[in-house]
């Protein structure tokens, strides 16, 4: 709104008790707006200062001038008898629909379309009358200022402001009540967190507390209220139990919505029965509208809505993805030299991957059908992998970040940071393993097939053209850092996608569906329904997270180039099986070559970018899953600084034990 130009008797000149409401609902918002504003045109008489002057000024004009008290009382005690302020106490701040996107429309809505004064509901009317930046001089009110208000807009204490509280806490009693037996939550809900059934009492407990109020009796009111308050406590308990069940029944956004929704609504009755029960109420009455800002300052965007439940579903979707993760950490040489094999294995299966990009290459299908049967080829090579129990390594760190932070699950002290630290150390060696296994396998069985071909066929398996053309894009003067870099965006984006398979597939209960469906149990058998169920359970993560990974890098260039954006992918397994290739096909001599060696340097710093970049994005996660501050960040760097000075060979070589 823009500065206001007129002045303060204007204003009470322009106050008309008869007025519509909707045009004193408007004359209300300029008042609040004169509060702030100084006049545009200031006359000698004209207010100065900051708002708590100003409303100085008007109260001590309203003390001294009969005419000017009898208007502006007209005004502000007609807006108080006739708006529903049990709206205001009971709804503003929470949403109407058990839905956090239901929510998410709702603040889209009031973000870009106008509202109207228009309204008795004294919630709607809030954000037109006050900004959150209000808070800082209603936060300075004294009681004596805020008792000559209260005078103002009730001069004889019969508007009910402690009847609507009372209905308001009414309101959102029933609204809690029906929270805690919703059936997501309940069924997650730990079983003697609800053996009091604080929910059923709820309703109860908060209609004894209206009597008591009603008729007067402030002990039992306050007895009553002691009551209500413990069996707010036990709600909040029951419903603080739902995340210790997320790995058996998973969770939703609604479900962190919801659980989110219903804590703020029992803070709220507390708050409601500070007003209603305190002897002095103005000191509980300021905090109750300091909160009133802070929710409407968090009403106004969708950043801190979401923020709230990012946190839950990044631990959730972390500790699917650490559950996997695990494995990929060596701890030992033993461990050390399995993760060789196994990356070994998946070099040999990489290496036959490339001439099958070789050949859909040549294929010269359209654009998106080339990226399509090249995604299902990764795809494809990456689940054999998995079914073989082998390893690509550039998969490994999206997957350990999150493993690696379960070791700061119990805090940040010294020793958690210390095993923080020693698992730093594993990966890294873990990684060294995956990268040496996967490259000294697929690059002599590349070359070795090519060679083999050429010698039993006569021809080459892959032309002098394909080879040169894979000299000119693998090349370190290229872009190929950029698309190093993108495809570690890929690596975690596959992770993510994984962690969210698995939980939507906990949360729908298929594991249990494949073992007791009537049909499933009928076709299979009971003993081999169960396996499926557990073989489901237990790869369902591997599964999309290879899937998911191989059909990106096929479909994203393609999808890309279809917008002219000229993205490609690097993967440091896959890059050099084509190199290899392609030095078969130009002959040994291109050794000598500096582009084959621009090549070389192109594939290392790609298995760099590959590796840093996912896991880089994966431990964020990780760590905003774990509610990590940057100051125990900087704590957990200087860790890592102090051991590689130390003791650097520890990154590298895994210990004897």
């Amino acid at each position: 709104m823009t500065q206001p130009t007129w002045d303060l008797s204007a204003l009470v000149k322009a106050a008309d008790p008869a007025a519509a409401p909707a045009a004193r609902h408007l004359w209300l918002v300029r008042l609040i707006e004169w509060l702030r504003h100084a006049p545009a045109s200031r006359r000698a008489d004209a207010p100065v200062g900051p708002p708590l002057a100003r409303l100085g000024l008007l109260l001590k004009a309203a003390d001294g001038q009969p005419e000017f008290r009898a208007r502006l009382q007209g005004m502000l005690a007609g807006f108080w008898r006739e708006v529903d302020k049990a709206a205001l106490f009971a709804e503003f701040g929470f949403g109407a629909r058990h839905s956090l996107f239901g929510e998410v429309g709702r603040r889209l809505r009031v973000q870009w379309l106008p509202q109207t004064p228009d309204t008795p509901d004294l919630a709607e009317l809030f954000q037109l009358l006050f900004r959150p930046a209000d808070a800082r001089w209603i936060e300075r009110l004294d009681d004596a200022t805020l008792e000559r208000i209260a005078t103002l807009v009730d001069p004889d204490g019969a508007s009910g402001w402690r009847t609507a509280m009372l209905d308001a806490i009414t309101i959102l009693v029933s609204a809690v009540h029906s929270s805690g037996y919703l059936s997501p939550l309940r069924r997650r809900m730990d079983s003697q967190a609800l053996a009091g059934e604080p929910f059923r009492q709820l309703t109860r407990a908060a209609d004894a507390v209206r009597e008591a109020v009603v008729e007067g009796r402030h002990a039992d009111a306050l007895r009553e209220a002691n009551l209500l308050r413990g069996l707010l406590d036990a709600c909040r308990r029951a419903a603080a139990s739902v995340t210790g069940h997320l790995e058996e029944y998973g969770v939703s956004v609604d479900i962190v919505y919801e659980l989110d929704q219903m804590a703020r609504r029992t803070q709220r009755i507390e708050m409601l029965l500070d007003c209603v029960l305190a002897p002095q109420p103005m000191p509980a009455l300021r905090a109750l509208v300091l909160e009133l800002l802070r929710v409407a300052e968090d009403d106004r965007g969708l950043r801190r809505l979401l923020a709230r439940h990012y946190s839950l579903l990044a631990r959730q979707v972390a500790e699917r993805s650490a559950e996997t993760g695990s494995h990929y950490i060596t701890r030992d040489r033993g461990e050390w030299r399995e993760m060789l094999r196994m990356a070994a294995g998946g070099g040999a299966v990489i290496a036959g991957t490339t001439y099958l990009k070789f050949a859909i290459a040549a294929l010269g299908l359209a654009a998106f059908w080339s990226g399509f049967w090249s995604g299902v080829n990764y795809a494809a090579s990456f689940v054999v992998i998995m079914l073989l129990h082998w390893t690509v390594a550039t998969k490994q760190p999206a997957m350990t970040a999150p493993a690696m932070a379960e070791s700061l699950a119990a805090g940040t002290g010294d020793a958690e940071i210390e095993a923080f630290v020693d698992r730093v150390a594993q990966l890294i060696r873990s990684q060294a393993a995956g990268i040496i296994g996967n490259l000294a396998v697929c690059a002599p069985i590349a070359l070795t097939i090519q060679l083999a071909w050429e010698g039993i066929f006569g021809v080459p398996l892959v032309g002098e053209r394909q080879g040169e053309y894979v000299l000119h894009s693998l090349t370190l003067l290229g872009p190929t850092l950029f698309y190093a870099a993108f495809t570690g965006v890929l690596l975690f984006a596959s992770s993510l996608i994984a962690g969210w398979a698995e939980n939507w597939f906990v949360y729908h209960r298929l594991d249990s569906a494949i073992a007791w469906n009537p049909r499933f149990v009928a076709r299979l058998g009971a003993p081999r329904a169960q396996r499926w169920a557990a073989w489901w359970r237990a790869n369902i993560s591997g599964l999309v997270a290879n899937v998911s990974l191989g059909m990106m890098l096929g479909l994203v260039p393609a999808l890309a180039s279809f917008f002219a954006l000229p993205l490609e992918v690097r993967h440091v397994t896959l890059s050099t099986g084509q190199l290899a290739a392609a030095a078969g096909a130009l002959g040994l001599d291109v050794l000598r070559a500096p582009a084959f060696w621009w090549c070389a340097a192109g594939i290392l710093l790609t298995g760099v970018l590959n590796l840093t970049v996912s896991f880089w994005l994966a431990f964020k996660v990780a760590l905003r899953s774990r509610g990590i501050q940057v100051r125990e960040r900087q704590r957990i760097t200087a860790a890592i600084w102090r051991r590689l000075r130390r003791d650097p060979l520890s990154f590298v070589r895994p210990p004897k034990g």
